[in-house]
């Protein structure tokens, strides 16, 4: 997969719009419709032969459900000013939300949460989060954590993860699912990186139902040798509604819960070490 970009050095906004729109596999005409303009002029937009406005721009990407950080290159390739902010998670106009993400992440003690970036590295953690963190080398941990490489690098969480094969399909298709949704460059480079990883290769290359899989679990647990106990732990992930600046639309929060009552009890309060 390429980047939105990938076609030239500087694509046109025509070769941009086109690029989205046939990601989502959609006709001249089924778009031009969905907007309210004739395909006649949706195409010579594609082809620049006609400038859109900003407003229409923002209304093609609104309808292909282009990511923020998107929206403003295809705005500027077009020649107008970018319309989405991106300040940092630091920044005071963010003090709501992480006072929001603070608190939803320490309701959710004692079971581990993190607040994840559009590169899945953790921006903020509870401390039940922390104390599975504290099982990794200082090489995972620094200069940031990633959720992908803390999972499935050998040295990582994949040393104690009993149902590894399972879990690293799981992940690998979320990691892919990204990639094909955002195109992300970074992204992409880290697929890479996992997929050489040989604990990786072969739990691929087994292409066997992992011996401790659930066939009736409706949910895919990642389940962890650990000092405490065996683990098993299912995840949700939430994201922010109507966001109109790119870090929060980036930001993601992943919760762990229970998936078993042995796993309950294990990480309640006075389990906890």
């Amino acid at each position: 997969m390429t980047e939105p970009s990938a076609g030239s050095p500087n694509p046109s906004v025509g070769e941009l719009i086109r690029s989205w729109r046939r990601r989502h596999n959609l006709s001249q005409l089924a778009l031009a419709l969905d907007v309210g303009i004739s395909s006649r002029h949706l195409s010579f937009v594609e082809t620049a032969r006609s400038k859109p406005s900003a407003d229409m721009l923002l209304a093609l990407t609104e309808r292909l459900s282009v990511p923020l950080r998107d929206r403003n290159q295809i705005l500027l390739a077009a020649g107008y000013a970018p319309r989405f902010t991106q300040r940092t998670l630091q920044s005071p106009d963010m003090h709501a939300v992480r006072v929001a993400l603070n608190r939803l992440l320490e309701a959710h003690n004692p079971y581990p949460g993190f607040a994840l970036d559009r590169q899945w590295n953790v921006v903020q953690a509870n401390s039940a989060a922390m104390t599975l963190a504290e099982l990794l080398p200082s090489t995972l941990r620094e200069p940031s954590l990633n959720v992908y490489r803390a999972s499935l690098h050998p040295e990582g969480l994949a040393r104690v993860t009993v149902n590894f094969a399972e879990w690293a399909r799981h992940l690998l298709r979320n990691l892919r699912t990204a990639i094909e949704s955002s195109h992300d460059a970074d992204l992409l480079r880290l697929e890479v990186e996992v997929l050489a990883y040989p604990n990786v290769q072969a739990a691929l290359a087994s292409g066997d139902d992992d011996q401790y899989a659930n066939t009736q679990a409706l949910l895919v647990p990642c389940v962890l040798d650990l000092p405490m106990g065996r683990l098993s732990l299912f995840t949700t992930l939430t994201t922010f509604g109507t966001p109109q600046d790119i870090t929060l639309q980036e930001l993601c929060i992943e919760l762990f819960y229970p998936a078993n009552s042995e796993t309950e009890a294990l990480l309640r309060p006075k389990n906890i070490t």
